[in-house]
């Protein structure tokens, strides 16, 4: 017999969108049931930006201690030798996780939000109704708040089901690794792909990145940004096989004896029309994300959903049916911990009464980052977004594009170290309608990374 429990709201999944939404609705005195399948924090916390923001930084150690000669710092041997301690790296990456999730715990706690544990969740006849286990258990509520998230996709490429499973790695396995591979392959070349290949590169791994497209990251981005970030990877040691029409795996241990144990993995690409075969220890599916929806029976509760299972929404985050609403990566669109966060507020206006808050306030302006190092920034429209004719460019490892018709700055990308700090500043003033003179002749602090938009101004400039 199934035991009936109501709240004022159902939230299921505590990501960067569930989490705070939670909290906020428990200080309006209101009733919360959340519901989560593994671990408080969802993706950005558990497998996302905190855990591989964290190995990057091992990576970078890595790397510097590698060239510490070249900054004059000798260990009294010559050349710094250095062994990486994968099981170490992945121990920090794990501390570090534990602490930010533990965290969310504490706060959702004190908050007196009640939270349950949804392996098997999915709707039930009951409109707004969440079963999961064995059907015992049965949530309704007034309002339910769908923040499930997205998963890693798995491909479908010929011979990949022959091979050993724990040298198939995603996103999330991947940071589980007790050794560094010895010929790391990533299939894919956008954000994550880039992120971990040079992270793998970085820790002392033989790197090679197979990609459908003609370039790396996006059709739409800046194609000489784009070059530029081949260049840095390139001069990593990174192997870059584009135009790949045709890949396969199988088990096929290289002919070298001594190799034959680490490199199990006979790879074979067409590219270009050129054959190319290779041997590979692991290899990395790293071709995009599929949200969460297969298990939760939506259509039972008659919520509509794309064929690729992403959940449509109003500007204000409604589904179709009235009182359910999605949140974050399963909504489709810009899949970033900012967008969740800002769904969360979006949704917070909302509750207050002030509903001219909604999605469409972030058209264009919505930020991103490739952190690798270093750092691809990019806000406002993509290049191949950009109507012909219009504004002038003026760049060198910094782009921005100008409406001449009003001096505003339309979009800016960046290749630096710190490019996403240098991105937030040009941000603020497209948030505040500044032109780009006003940038151009502000008094940044030297040295810092931001007065480098005081010269971009002064570069090359060409009407596109």
């Amino acid at each position: 017999m199934s035991t009936y429990l109501h709240y004022d709201a159902l939230i299921l999944g505590s990501g960067q969108a569930g989490t705070p939404l939670a909290s906020h609705l428990r200080s309006l005195n209101l009733s919360v049931c959340l519901v989560e399948r593994a671990h408080i924090g969802g993706c950005c916390v558990n497998e996302g930006c905190t855990p591989t923001k964290t190995m990057v930084a091992s990576g970078r150690m890595a790397y510097l201690v590698r060239r510490a000669t070249e900054y004059g710092v000798h260990d009294g041997e010559g050349t710094p030798r250095i062994t990486v301690a994968m099981q170490e790296v992945r121990e920090r990456k794990k501390d570090i996780v534990d602490s930010f999730r533990g965290g969310g715990e504490k706060r959702l706690e004190a908050a007196g939000v009640v939270v349950e544990a949804g392996r098997r969740g999915s709707w039930g006849e009951e409109r707004g109704g969440l079963r999961w286990g064995r059907g015992k258990k049965v949530v309704t509520a007034e309002r339910v708040f769908v923040n499930v998230g997205c998963r890693p996709a798995r491909p479908e490429v010929p011979g990949l089901d022959d091979i050993p499973l724990e040298r198939v790695l995603d996103s999330t396995s991947i940071q589980e690794l007790g050794e560094v591979p010895g010929h790391l392959v990533v299939v894919g070349g956008g954000y994550i792909g880039l992120e971990f290949a040079q992270l793998f590169r970085r820790l002392g791994a033989d790197v090679s990145i197979i990609h459908r497209g003609p370039g790396l990251l996006s059709r739409n981005d800046d194609p000489e940004l784009v070059q530029c970030m081949q260049r840095i990877l390139e001069e990593d040691g990174i192997d870059i096989i584009f135009s790949a029409t045709s890949t396969t795996f199988s088990n096929s241990p290289s002919s070298s004896a001594e190799e034959a144990h680490d490199l199990p993995i006979r790879v074979t690409t067409l590219s270009a029309g050129e054959k190319k075969d290779f041997h590979a220890s692991h290899i990395l599916l790293a071709t995009g994300r599929v949200p969460n929806t297969s298990t939760l029976n939506l259509s039972s509760a008659g919520i509509s959903t794309t064929s690729s299972g992403y959940i449509p929404t109003s500007p204000s985050l409604q589904t179709n049916i009235p009182g359910i609403y999605a949140m974050g990566d399963v909504k489709g669109g810009p899949a970033f911990t900012h967008v969740s966060y800002d769904d969360f507020r979006i949704l917070k206006a909302h509750l207050a009464g002030e509903t001219a808050r909604t999605t469409e306030d972030r058209t264009g302006l919505v930020p991103s980052v490739v952190y690798t190092d270093p750092q691809f920034a990019h806000i406002g429209p993509k290049w191949g977004e950009l109507p012909k004719g219009r504004g002038l460019v003026s760049y060198s490892m910094l782009k921005a594009v100008i409406d001449p018709s009003t001096n505003k700055i339309i979009s800016f990308s960046a290749i630096a170290v710190e490019a996403g700090e240098i991105m937030a500043v040009v941000q603020m003033a497209m948030v505040g309608g500044l032109t780009w003179m006003a940038v151009r002749d502000a008094v940044f602090a030297h040295p810092s990374w931001a007065e480098c938009l005081n010269n971009l101004w002064g570069g090359e400039r060409k009407e596109i």
